[in-house]
């Protein structure tokens, strides 16, 4: 059979001229900048920006009426009764709270109006939204 897979036309003109394979993606090389550029964007965007889950005021949870208030700024400021201080956001739903007390890092879990903050040790504080 001489008309076999080594033969055929494209493979011939790779052999005479072996500079075709490589530009032949030449023509999809903008649509992978733009695709690599828009990834880039998307991630960055997601990098240090604030939860719209996590910003408002939330109270402790337990039916204390006096429970401390935590108020969530957009800014990433932080208000804990009357403690000021700063949080920040990591990856997988982490965040790290500052105040001159200390530093604190909680896992973030939301349900609707309902947050639970989960220490690294297990200790878990509930909070309800203020509306």
């Amino acid at each position: 059979m001489n008309g076999s897979i080594a033969h055929s036309p494209d493979r011939v003109r790779a052999r005479e001229n072996p500079v075709i394979m490589p530009f032949s993606f030449a023509r999809y090389k903008f649509q992978l900048a733009i695709i690599t550029v828009t990834f880039l964007l998307l991630a960055m965007a997601g990098c240090g920006s604030s939860s719209p889950e996590i910003v408002g005021k939330w109270q402790m949870s337990g039916g204390d009426p006096k429970a401390s208030v935590w108020e969530f700024s957009e800014t990433g400021s932080v208000a804990i009764g009357k403690t000021r201080g700063r949080y920040s956001l990591g990856d997988n739903n982490r965040v790290k709270v500052q105040t001159p007390f200390g530093t604190m890092a909680y896992h973030m879990e939301f349900w609707g109006d309902h947050m639970i903050l989960t220490e690294v040790n297990g200790a878990k504080l509930e909070f309800n939204r203020i509306k």
